[in-house]
């Protein structure tokens, strides 16, 4: 007993002693970063991304909607630059424009550029995303269209003014934990509450991981904290736009640390839900959850990040199984309403001469921080097997994040492609000319980020 009563007392010691360093450490603050926000509520009553289920436009704003950007510099002058947003996820389309402009104005490429989503179902719909989903009418896709414009322009000068402001600032890198993200596969909804009552475990594999980036000013202030959860932004259902529980988390950081700017990315939560849920007494309790997982994490000591920068990104092409024929695009026109619209947007595609490819250019990123810190980022609605997978591989330190650059769909792996079920196939919701990936997918990922991880070592 009084062995262990020992240890225990060196442990608590030893922690001590390192937390008290953190400030010297910060004192020889080697990165540059830059730190920027802009608020992206729409002000005009546009729809919303998410639910299928709706039949209007926002009414109103529960809380505003962000977009916050962190610029890196390492030592050597390597750049790169991380955005968070509530939004879905960006569309080709967008990730494209903004690629391409951020070459332009900042000599940035693809592999130094990472956008990321809350996806939160609190957003707005964004141009040539999701729109076999509502009933739009001219009008409302111009005003989507007005909007995502705008937003790519709020994008690409928060980025410069990000870059612009740049100054010495030390990065610190930590785990925490909080359980609310439930397999929603595996756990219907009604039972949730009632098994937890009791005491008894909840089915299906779930990453509970919190992964922390604390920025930090030579002085050892907290400057910016950013901070990934595999989970869905599903709370709330609202006509109200809000950033759902990332959102909460995000204002309750702010608060507890003034000044300081808090980002959240959404991990590979595709089949996790928060449950239950519906209530933004829910929705409150999940966002201050989670930023008390974020302040334990950084009240911790965490490891210091050497100013030394990689990055590295493929576009894989991942084949669908099936691309769809014209006679299947036919068969579509009698199914339900989303089948029925998308079916009637790519037969005039095809009527127009238009052609479908069979596969799809897939964002794979990996970024190396320091010696040590992987930071893996995957485009789509990435299902929680690729995060264990990953860390399973490259180390339980691993950052895993889905929702990135790129949202098309799902993205099963093998597993979920074999059980089947909405994850494995809702294709129709982004409406790709395909019913569902061809079966290899998780490995060609998998592949992909293998040989981007060997780039950097």
């Amino acid at each position: 007993m009084r062995r262990r009563q020992f240890i225990g007392f060196l442990v608590f010691s030893i922690s001590l002693v390192f937390v008290s360093l953190q400030p010297l450490l910060a004192a020889e603050a080697t990165w540059k970063v830059g730190i920027a926000s802009a608020k992206i509520t729409p002000g005009k009553a546009i729809w919303q991304a998410g639910y299928g289920s709706r039949d209007r436009p926002a009414e109103g704003t529960l809380h505003d909607l962000w977009i916050k950007v962190l610029a890196l510099e390492a030592a050597n002058g390597d750049r790169a630059v991380v955005l968070t947003s509530d939004v879905l996820g960006f569309p080709k389309n967008m990730y494209d424009s903004i690629c391409a402009e951020l070459k332009t104005r900042c000599g940035l490429d693809r592999s130094q550029i990472m956008l990321t989503a809350s996806h939160t179902h609190s957003g707005p719909v964004l141009k040539g995303a999701l729109y076999d989903i509502y009933p739009l009418d001219d009008s409302q896709i111009a005003l989507i269209e007005e909007y995502s414009q705008e937003l790519e322009k709020t994008i690409i000068e928060t980025i410069v003014k990000a870059f612009g402001q740049q100054s010495p600032a030390t990065l610190w890198a930590g785990e925490g934990m909080t359980d609310f993200a439930v397999n929603r596969r595996n756990n219907p909804q009604a039972q949730v509450r009632e098994l937890r009552a009791k005491g008894e475990p909840l089915k299906g594999p779930v990453d509970h991981g919190v992964a922390v980036l604390a920025v930090r000013g030579p002085d050892d202030n907290l400057r910016a904290v950013v901070f990934g959860y595999a989970c869905h932004a599903t709370t709330l259902g609202l006509y109200q736009w809000s950033g759902d529980y990332p959102g909460f988390a995000q204002i309750a950081l702010e608060q507890d640390f003034p000044g300081a700017v808090a980002m959240f990315h959404a991990g590979c939560g595709a089949d996790q839900n928060p449950l239950p849920r519906r209530s933004i007494a829910l929705c409150g309790k999940y966002g201050f959850t989670l930023a008390d997982a974020v302040q334990e994490t950084l009240k911790k000591p965490m490891r210091p990040i050497a100013p030394r920068l990689g990055t590295a990104l493929e576009l894989v092409e991942l084949d669908f199984e099936k691309t769809l024929s014209r006679e299947d695009l036919e068969a579509g026109l009698k199914k339900n309403i989303y089948y029925k619209r998308r079916a009637e947007r790519l037969l005039k595609q095809l009527d127009e001469g238009q052609s479908f490819a069979p596969s799809y250019p897939y964002p794979v990123q990996v970024w190396k921080l320091g010696d040590e810190q992987l930071w893996i980022t995957l485009g789509g609605e990435v299902v929680v097997d690729y995060s264990l997978r990953f860390k399973a591989k490259y180390g339980p330190q691993t950052w895993v994040t889905g929702y990135s650059n790129d949202v098309m769909s799902y993205i099963p792996s093998h597993r979920v492609w074999e059980e089947g079920g909405y994850e494995s196939a809702a294709f129709y919701v982004y409406g790709q000319p395909a019913d569902r990936w061809a079966p290899e997918i998780e490995e060609r990922i998998a592949a992909s980020v293998g040989r981007l991880v060997e780039t950097l070592d």
